[in-house]
């Protein structure tokens, strides 16, 4: 009865706000924003009240249940930091200071960026062309497609300083060595995408193409490249994401003085929790931002391609 009711409510007057803001993407996402920052600070007040009990007790202090959550949320250097600490670091190293300064974020995300986007098109670059020559040739598939696959079974933790050390012992470094370990990241699902696209047509397709006397050339650029842009696109959002990985993890072993991998470092060394956040988020913010920008490129181009995406 109760659900007739219901039912028939929303048929007269139509569906509730609540169903609105469900059934479309905003709704979902904002709760489960909003379940998560109640956690954090759940997390933040119950990681940090230690800490602060400690130094209540310190100074014999008396102290009630309202007053330590307020504390426990505007420590300096807390175990947790709270979300409003972040952004206020965050809102400080990046509208507050001038760009130039070492200690603006601004300037520390283009250090990254730069070996980022360049590790991007260099791995973006390899893997088309590791993907066109092993569909293209047999030799290559059977001797090449094996070590591409198990190059990722090497930790990169484990490969970055021995190619920053490698590379700094011939002259070469601050940009070229961490846009290489980008690279190394970034190639493998460009080039794992690109064989599978290559290979995505059909073959009555590709029998359409024999019997039209189309070269294999054409045939690539006419029915395997169009067939194949939907999984490119679909590696390089992962790519650009793990190639801004890859440059913060090329800046950790040398001690590096610019980027966010820097800022990490020096956050960690001085206990500045709260800054070591901050440039977390603003990492992160950088990743979905590049990937958005490669999801409207994508868009652009399959139209123009008259490929759906």
């Amino acid at each position: 009865m109760t659900s007739n009711t219901a039912t028939l409510s929303e048929s007269v007057g139509g569906p509730s706000l609540w169903t609105r803001m469900m059934s479309g993407h905003s709704g979902p996402v904002c709760v489960v924003l909003l379940a998560l920052l109640v956690l954090w600070y759940v997390g933040a007040v119950f990681m940090n009240a230690p800490t602060q009990i400690d130094r209540y007790d310190r100074a014999d202090q008396t102290w009630t249940t309202s007053q330590l959550i307020e504390d426990t949320l505007a420590q300096e250097r807390p175990i947790l930091p709270a979300p409003h600490q972040v952004v206020e670091e965050m809102y400080k190293s990046i509208f507050a200071i001038k760009i130039t300064s070492k200690r603006s974020l601004v300037y520390h995300s283009w250090v990254t960026l730069s070996s980022t986007l360049l590790g991007f098109s260099i791995g973006t670059l390899l893997g088309i062309v590791l993907a066109v020559g092993i569909v293209h040739v047999m030799t290559l598939e059977k001797s090449l497609m094996p070590w591409v696959i198990s190059s990722q079974t090497i930790p990169i933790l484990a490969i970055a300083p021995m190619v920053i050390v490698v590379l700094g012992a011939i002259g070469i470094k601050g940009l070229v060595p961490k846009a290489i370990i980008s690279t190394y990241l970034c190639f493998f699902p460009v080039t794992i995408s690109m064989v599978k696209g290559l290979r995505s047509p059909q073959v009555i397709q590709l029998d359409l193409m024999r019997t039209y006397n189309a070269s294999k050339w054409q045939t690539f650029w006419q029915l395997r490249l169009p067939s194949a842009m939907p999984y490119l696109f679909a590696s390089l959002k992962v790519a650009i994401a793990i190639s801004l990985v890859g440059a913060i993890i090329g800046e950790l072993p040398t001690g590096a003085q610019a980027g966010l991998g820097a800022r990490l470092l020096a956050g960690s060394y001085y206990g500045q929790t709260i800054q070591i956040w901050s440039a977390l988020f603003t990492a992160a913010f950088l990743a979905a931002m590049m990937v958005v920008i490669v999801g409207w490129c994508e868009r652009r181009v399959l139209v123009r391609m008259g490929v759906s995406a």
